[in-house]
């Protein structure tokens, strides 16, 4: 009897089941809600946006370089790119706010999606938590892509496919449909964390990661509309330009380096420079002394 009143009277633990190969949440482990970010880490890329040429602790492959130092950013003001979403192993990073709840089987009431409302560019997002599939590789690429989801104790797991072509940064370096993303949804009472870790065979060497910060929203947020609509920024631009720099024509490639005095070398980025044992080599290299 001891035990069965001990047991009885033991305080409630979220429970984490698997059902039918996909993880159920427990209470305590539901992410519903409005969501804000909290811009307190790499605050210049997330607001005013990052230099031309500052590809340092990246790991992208000379083929993304390449692509990148050929950007114009006059490219943003074409109709066909004003309103252009970003992918969804971006877009968590500017400014936004995040409303996430669940969609559940009426009968069962088992977890069937997680359905995320992105506010910029008016996104809807679907997490598949059912245990399905993901598509062939032949199916269609959308810009948040196809996504399935478990509960991994208290971390959503998230991996996405099938995403269309969009960015690693906004200064120009590319990511491309062929990209997969895995994300990790924390959360620590009205804080959550979001880890974005990108693979892409055709413009990262390695994985890449990002983290981000959310708070708790009551009872909601705002700035939920975005209505972009195209406009003609620039009048008279010959018909089918597409503003771009030919290889080595880009007037701007040592503009960031040269500002702050850095190696021109370890600005364009790559894998070593991710890591600390690169301060060693930094020690090595001639710095830019213009401006």
């Amino acid at each position: 009897m001891a035990c069965v009143l001990a047991f009885a009277f033991a305080p409630a633990i979220p429970a984490v089941a698997q059902t039918a190969g996909a993880f159920v949440a427990g209470p305590g482990l539901d992410l519903s809600g409005n969501w804000a970010p909290v811009v307190h880490e790499d605050q210049p890329e997330r607001g005013p946006g990052p230099a031309l040429v500052e590809y340092a602790g990246l790991p992208i492959t000379e083929g993304a370089r390449l692509f990148a130092e050929s950007w114009d950013a006059s490219r943003a003001t074409l109709p066909e790119h004003q309103c252009q979403v970003h992918v969804a192993s971006y877009i968590y990073r500017g400014p936004l706010n995040l409303r996430i709840w669940e969609i559940k089987d009426p009968q069962s009431q088992r977890i069937i999606a997680l359905r995320q409302y992105i506010s910029t560019y008016e996104q809807n997002r679907t997490i598949w938590m059912d245990g399905r599939a993901h598509p062939p590789e032949g199916a269609v690429h959308t810009w948040m892509g196809f996504s399935t989801g478990v509960w991994e104790g208290n971390m959503l797991t998230v991996h996405t496919t099938h995403m269309k072509d969009g960015w690693a940064r906004r200064n120009g370096l590319p990511l491309s449909d062929q990209a997969d993303l895995i994300e990790h949804f924390i959360r620590h009472g009205d804080r959550m964390t979001h880890v974005m870790i990108v693979s892409d065979p055709n413009y990262l060497t390695e994985p890449l990661i990002k983290t981000q910060t959310f708070n708790l929203v009551v009872p909601e947020g705002q700035n939920w509309l975005y209505p972009c609509e195209s406009v003609v920024e620039i009048a008279n631009r010959p018909r089918g330009l597409v503003p771009h720099y030919l290889p080595g024509e880009n007037p701007f490639l040592n503009e960031y380096a040269d500002q702050y005095h850095l190696p021109r070398e370890a600005v364009l980025g790559g894998a070593e420079t991710m890591y600390p044992e690169y301060q060693t080599k930094l020690k090595t290299l001639p710095v830019s002394l213009k401006n």
